[in-house]
């Protein structure tokens, strides 16, 4: 009798081991599968995030992520179709690459892009002189005096000076009268100065119409970009550092012309050191011979456009 309750109990024992086993396999399985799932945060996403923005950036290529047509493909044609895919988005992405790298490149190495022939010294002299001459041109207009003008107004009105008008129309008094016709120039004047060449060009619309030699910056430390003139002084007074040196001083290396630039304590003017130009002596701004840039400040408005170059990829600005 014993012997058979000790048989029924080992049996009994034996049944439950299995079922105890899978209890406990059910409830790791049920663990592992919520550890699995808990990186699926907020952080996650935004991480992942990050990274496909960062490498869009680094490829200069903007995309979204496009649905793949579901088919089922196998052995040759998998592998042609595969194949085929790689080498159209590496055309297309080196395509893109191509194009921003053109386009940077033609915003960092802004140059003259007229035909050599326009820098043509006797083709150059003709235009100048054509621009005093009292026949009206393209760049020009013929304009009646009419009540309440004054050469001061019609300068402000057309973008040009008093002297210029003045130049043009043999006029030798401030003083305009009644029905008067002139000869008024319109087009717009800018400057490019060249510091590998030592020059600046004078442009009347997209046209050179004359070419002066230049001193610039020490160790090139002329700055590079885009200016305007913002101011004009006759005989000016240079406020160096430690003295005050007025007009006409053998020390004032301003000359008798002044056109400041929108980038403090730059400009064009004058020398005292007339054997400086075409080199590379001053402290940053370009010099000029008196008599030239005397020529230049009565033909330029305070607004005037100065591009400052120096060959392709330039990025220097420094202070003098």
């Amino acid at each position: 009798m014993k012997k058979n309750i000790f048989l029924s109990a080992g049996m009994a024992a034996l049944l439950l081991v299995p079922v105890m086993a899978f209890g406990v396999e059910g409830t790791a399985k049920k663990a592992g599968a919520e550890t699995s799932e808990s990186p699926k945060s907020a952080s996650g996403a935004t991480a992942q995030k990050k990274d496909h923005d960062a490498f869009n950036e680094k490829n200069m290529v903007v995309s979204q992520a496009r649905p793949q047509p579901v088919a089922t493909v196998s052995g040759a044609d998998k592998k042609k179709a595969a194949t085929g895919a790689t080498k159209s988005e590496a055309a297309s992405y080196k395509k893109a690459v191509s194009k921003v790298v053109a386009e940077k490149k033609s915003v960092e190495t802004p140059a003259i892009t007229e035909p050599v022939s326009l820098r043509n010294p006797e083709e150059m002299q003709k235009r100048w002189k054509a621009m005093f001459s009292k026949e009206v041109g393209p760049d020009s207009i013929s304009y009646t005096v009419k009540p309440g003008d004054s050469l001061y107004v019609l300068a402000q009105k057309n973008h040009t000076t008093v002297a210029f008008i003045k130049k043009i129309n043999n006029i030798k008094s401030d003083n305009i009268y009644l029905g008067k016709k002139l000869k008024i120039h319109t087009a717009p004047f800018s400057i490019v100065v060249d510091k590998s060449e030592n020059t600046l060009v004078l442009y009347s619309g997209d046209v050179p119409v004359r070419k002066y030699s230049v001193a610039t910056g020490k160790k090139n430390c002329t700055p590079v970009g885009d200016f305007k003139i913002t101011d004009k002084l006759v005989n000016p007074t240079w406020f160096k550092t430690g003295a005050i040196l007025p007009p006409g001083s053998p020390e004032n290396a301003l000359g008798t012309r002044w056109m400041g630039l929108d980038k403090p304590s730059y400009g064009i003017h004058g020398t005292i050191e007339p054997k400086s130009i075409g080199t590379q002596a001053s402290e940053g701004c370009i010099r000029m011979l008196n008599e030239e840039v005397e020529e230049l400040f009565s033909v330029v408005p305070v607004g005037t456009k100065i591009t400052i170059q120096d060959g392709p990829n330039t990025n220097q600005s420094k202070r003098s």
